[in-house]
């Protein structure tokens, strides 16, 4: 499967920002999908994941509150809602598709490029 993220930008804090990422392929509803992000100079942490029907959601608890995420599986597509946006939460987002919501990198096997999220305070 392959993934395009897509919706970042510059946002004031307190603002809010939503995500997509899409999937190529007919198998999008058979895996986990999730969401990291990466600041410079700092290892890429998770954010959020989603179960294979949305049935289960979990999240960073840095974020817990904050963003939602979701997913449609008719569209291919998954879906980070921001919201009461932070400077620290500035970092390049990147969705992930697996077969488990794990937290870890190697939880998720296909990752799209990226998209910039920058908070100015």
């Amino acid at each position: 499967v392959q993934l395009q993220a897509s919706g970042g930008g510059l946002v004031q804090a307190g603002g809010s920002l939503r995500l997509s990422c899409a999937a190529s392929g007919r198998t999008f509803g058979m895996y986990a999908m999730g969401w990291f992000r990466q600041a410079p100079g700092k290892e890429r942490e998770f954010v959020a994941s989603i179960s294979w029907n949305g049935g289960s959601t979990f999240y960073a608890d840095s974020v817990k509150g904050r963003f939602t995420i979701s997913r449609d599986n008719a569209k291919n597509t998954d879906y980070l809602q921001m919201n009461s946006l932070k400077p620290e939460d500035t970092a390049g987002y990147y969705c992930a598709a697996g077969y488990s919501t794990g937290r870890r990198v190697n939880d998720y096997n296909y990752w799209g490029q990226g998209t910039q999220v920058t908070v100015s305070s």
